[in-house]
């Protein structure tokens, strides 16, 4: 199998108002990545090559294609002649909720829904997330730049996003990175996955704006509260509403917007109106 460099260097020609120079950046490498279980493929993705078993496994989980990471069996990477293939081998019961979830997509970075094959699939059912831990003021406003402190893939390219897990009391305890949103947190899901990590006791922390797809994977994934340095759309905060996630945008610069259940994080009499 071939090995992936998850960045590399590249020449360039910087142009300023009042010259240009010769320049070397780092930039990330994306590359497609097929997900591949019991010989079929269901999806490709464009990804960073990193942490591929926490991305194939996360991805696994978070589609609904596993419940838990023992119904996957023998991963392995694979090389093609456009990519790499991500296979595992499914439990007979698991097989059969593939089926019923067949997905054959090319997904851009921006998107994890592109390419679903029914509008029925994209707005799937939710599960009701539990009750979870609270969370002070100072850790939800903080937690972006508790996570910008260990992006060491960002420090290099200035090109990738990041998902973190905040644990209540003892800040950002581990992170994934990739140049898609929806993988670095499919990595973030797969990584606590094999790691042990019950994704309901802390939060959820992204780089990016919410859209629906990441509020539907920490729905399924069990989070209860999800953070982000940007804004929500607005079904994604309709969706996080209805299956009883906690959303905090904005959180920057010593605060954040609160837009859903806010009983993880403030006190009952807090005005938020």
């Amino acid at each position: 199998m071939m090995t992936a460099r998850s960045h590399g260097s590249h020449s360039g020609l910087s142009v300023q108002s009042d010259r240009a120079v010769a320049v070397h950046r780092t930039l990330p490498e994306e590359i497609a990545v097929a997900m591949v279980f019991d010989g079929s493929s269901a999806a490709v993705m464009m990804a960073t090559p990193a942490d591929l078993q926490d991305f194939a496994t996360g991805f696994a989980l978070s589609e609904g294609i596993a419940t838990a990471p023992d119904q996957l069996d023998g991963f392995e990477l694979a090389d093609h002649p456009n990519g790499l293939e991500a296979r595992f081998w499914l439990r007979e019961d698991r097989a059969e909720a593939l089926a019923a979830r067949r997905r054959f997509m090319a997904g851009p970075v921006g998107c994890g829904l592109c390419g679903i094959d029914s509008l029925e699939a994209a707005a799937r059912d939710l599960p009701q997330v539990g009750d979870g831990p609270r969370f002070t003021r100072e850790e939800i406003a903080r937690a972006t730049d508790m996570l910008r402190d260990q992006q060491p893939l960002h420090d290099q390219t200035r090109a990738t996003h990041a998902a973190g897990f905040l644990l209540p009391g003892h800040g950002i305890t581990l992170v994934r990175e990739d140049v898609g949103r929806h993988n670095a947190l499919d990595k973030l899901i797969g990584a606590m996955a094999r790691q042990g990590i019950d994704p309901s006791t802390g939060a959820v922390v992204m780089t990016s704006r919410l859209s629906v797809e990441l509020v539907q994977k920490c729905a399924v994934a069990g989070v209860t509260t999800l953070i982000a340095v940007s804004a929500p759309t607005a079904h994604a905060l309709r969706l996080a509403t209805g299956a009883g996630l906690t959303l905090a945008a904005f959180a920057r610069s010593g605060g954040f917007d609160l837009y859903s259940h806010p009983h993880r994080i403030i006190e009952e009499d807090t005005n938020v109106a």
